[in-house]
């Protein structure tokens, strides 16, 4: 399968999905023939969502955001290894994204474990759109939660999660 077909997942928490991540989907897209999403489970950040929920926004906002993007798309959960991960979909690429130097380190050590746990996937970082560097999950969801607008950070469905999410927080 990996002569034929040029498979790359990317990976993250989408915990929630932002148009930071949009615009890293999109162009990784026009990388691969076939791009798998995928949700890592990470309890360690201590996710708003739950993974179910994660992965169903995901697919929301991709159906409704890229409905004809010319590659294939598809969102899966993951709770193993990364590099474990795409080597069952059979993916040749990682791809990542950088928002800022500060991401750098952090992101070269990890491709570096990862190159080094399975060297047939190698692992492509994509820089943020300029008008996308800053933005990050865990400041929309405070934004949010603080009652601030975050239309410009996400799309419109996750506003519309983030929304019920911060009413429900804010209840006593």
């Amino acid at each position: 399968m990996r002569g034929h077909e040029k498979i790359g997942v990317y990976p993250g928490t989408f915990d929630p999905i932002t148009n930071g991540h949009l615009d890293i989907i999109t162009r990784g897209a026009k990388l691969v023939d076939r791009l798998i999403i995928g949700v890592a489970i990470n309890s360690g950040k201590g996710p708003l969502m739950s993974l179910d929920e994660r992965v169903a926004l995901t697919r929301s906002v991709l159906a409704e955001a890229m409905p004809d993007s010319g590659t294939a798309i598809d969102v899966r959960p993951y709770s193993t290894l990364l590099v474990q991960f795409a080597h069952e979909l059979g993916a040749s690429v990682i791809i990542r994204g950088l928002r800022a130097v500060s991401d750098f380190d952090f992101e070269f050590q990890l491709a570096g474990m990862n190159y080094r746990l399975d060297s047939t996937i190698d692992t492509v970082f994509l820089m943020a759109s300029e008008k996308h560097q800053f933005i990050s999950s865990r400041f929309v969801k405070e934004i949010a939660l603080l009652g601030g607008d975050v239309s410009s950070f996400v799309p419109p469905l996750t506003k519309a999660q983030l929304v019920t999410w911060a009413k429900k927080q804010r209840e006593p």
